[in-house]
């Protein structure tokens, strides 16, 4: 049997946070804030945002890991933070983030005609997310009542390792059927997710707007000045390049014309693998 290369995309893999609810992705980082802050600790907006992408427990380690926050809990317990110190955040960070996940459960604008775009096309709708399952459960429940539903979803504790591993994104393509990685799209607005993409072989799509890297809410980024925007995709785009996206795109409203030109590239015989 010969090897036959894909044409067509058959799956978008989409990220929660940032890129399909919470425009600005405040839900997961107010909370590590906060987390920090009930064990004397206290960790800016900004550095909260960093590692976002990983599974929470990996971000919290990330974030201790960081020299100054390392010698903030140094300050305040007199040694450098464990592993069971890290649990003992997440475990703290959890229930906080159950509680507080519906004030920022809205779905991005264009988000649903979007996704309505993509099942047009022919595509299947898988999900990946940093939370744990017991967060996905609210947030999958939260987005039902405003009108999505993913066909597969994805927590990072039901995988091995999480992103930037590419696990995930290859337990949905498993999950949904589909037959050729390079068939797939990852969306993402972190780093972490955009290597997952990578490294599971697929196209992936940064968004530069909607989610951790610009921080802001949808009525904020509307009203930036368009200067002002154009030096903040500018300083996007940089922080992406490692991680090497395909595309760059403001919101998951410019999604379906990525698709389009994704489907003339699978056509002329490109491969994600090769660019």
């Amino acid at each position: 049997m010969q090897y036959k290369q894909p044409t067509y995309v058959q799956a978008a893999i989409l990220d929660w946070a940032g890129t399909v609810v919470d425009f600005g992705s405040f839900a997961p980082t107010q909370i590590f804030v906060e987390a920090f802050a009930e064990f004397g600790v206290a960790v800016s907006l900004e550095e909260a945002r960093g590692p976002m992408g990983m599974g929470k427990w990996d971000h919290i380690r990330t974030l201790c890991n960081l020299d100054q926050i390392g010698e903030r809990y140094r300050a305040a317990f007199g040694r450098l933070p464990s592993d069971d110190d890290v649990t003992a955040i997440y475990e703290r960070f959890m229930p906080l983030q159950i509680e507080k996940i519906a004030l920022h459960s809205a779905l991005i604008p264009g988000a649903l005609e979007a996704i309505a775009a993509l099942r047009d096309k022919g595509l299947k709708i898988g999900s990946c997310s940093g939370y744990p399952a017991v967060v996905m459960a609210r947030v999958i429940e939260l987005a039902r009542k405003n009108g999505y539903v993913a066909d597969h979803v994805v927590a990072t504790d039901e995988v091995p390792n999480g992103r930037p591993y590419p696990a995930q994104a290859l337990a949905n393509v498993i999950a949904l059927g589909i037959n050729d990685v390079a068939a797939c799209v990852k969306v993402d607005d972190t780093w972490p997710g955009i290597l997952e993409g990578r490294s599971a072989g697929m196209w992936t799509v940064a968004l530069t707007c909607s989610g951790n890297a610009l921080g802001l809410t949808y009525e904020q980024y509307k009203a930036l000045p368009s200067d002002r925007l154009a030096e903040e995709r500018a300083r996007i785009s940089t922080m992406f390049a490692p991680s090497r996206p395909h595309y760059l795109i403001d919101t998951i409203a410019e999604l379906p014309e990525v698709i389009d030109d994704i489907n003339a590239r699978l056509a002329r015989g490109e491969t994600p693998q090769g660019c």
